[in-house]
């Protein structure tokens, strides 16, 4: 699993608007083939790190 490349992923996910991020474990998890625990797992360490990130 290369969490950078999921990152981005979901960093243009959240820019186009077109789901809740709230939601993304499950487009995560089918997108690239993870567990629900794994996708659950990368999406809150992006959802923690995404100001630390981006800087706002």
């Amino acid at each position: 699993m290369n969490k950078e490349e999921i990152f981005i992923f979901l960093d243009n996910l959240r820019e186009s608007g077109s789901i809740n991020m709230f939601g993304a474990r499950l487009v995560v998890q089918e997108m690239f083939g993870l567990s629900r625990y794994e996708a659950k797992d990368v999406v809150l360490e992006w959802m923690q790190t995404f100001s630390q990130r981006h800087g706002e």
